[in-house]
């Protein structure tokens, strides 16, 4: 697997970070619209955070995570992230993604993860890759099911965010299933 994986779509290229995005990571992931909708983003977002963030890509390349930077293709403008943490054990990986605000509600993310998907079983050869969202973001759930992916179910209070108990939503597709 190589540190420098980068994906073309119509309008996104799906890149490595680089330690010059940390400051719009900061200031996209400091939106306390965004961090809400996030398990692991703190809100306020220290400075400091987005530098250490990126810095841990290479480790957690080589543990089976890829995690590439959503940029506008014409510009290069970071407008989020999206990753897949693969379990080479199992032949599966979760999704995971943010946009910033300012992006939402254009189809990015859903073009973004139908490329991961497809990277996923074609590139990967995983057999299933899943994603979770919590209840109260159904956003994150209509992107989900664009890309073809079947809800499972609802682990209720499983995620503790800010000290509330969230209800996550539960998707998944296989590899037969894209393939059909």
């Amino acid at each position: 697997m190589t540190q420098r994986l980068s994906l073309k779509t119509e309008r996104l290229l799906l890149r490595s970070f680089s330690i010059k995005d940390a400051p719009e990571v900061q200031r996209l992931a400091g939106d306390r619209d965004v961090a809400a909708n996030v398990r692991d983003i703190p809100h306020p977002y220290e400075d400091g955070l987005a530098e250490e963030w990126i810095s841990t890509h290479k480790e957690r390349l080589e543990r089976g995570e890829i995690i590439l930077a959503l940029a506008l293709h014409d510009t290069n403008r970071l407008i989020g992230t999206i990753g897949l943490l693969i379990d080479r054990k199992d032949e599966n990986a979760e999704l995971g993604f943010w946009i910033g605000k300012p992006y939402w509600g254009k189809g990015y993310c859903t073009e973004a993860a139908t490329a991961l998907v497809r990277y996923g079983f074609d590139k990967q050869g995983l057999n299933r890759i899943h994603a979770f969202h919590l209840s109260r973001n159904p956003a994150s759930g209509r992107v989900l099911q664009k890309i073809g992916m079947s809800h499972e179910g609802c682990l209720r209070q499983a995620i503790n965010k800010w000290g509330v108990f969230e209800d996550v939503e539960v998707y998944s597709i296989l590899r037969n299933e894209y393939y059909k």
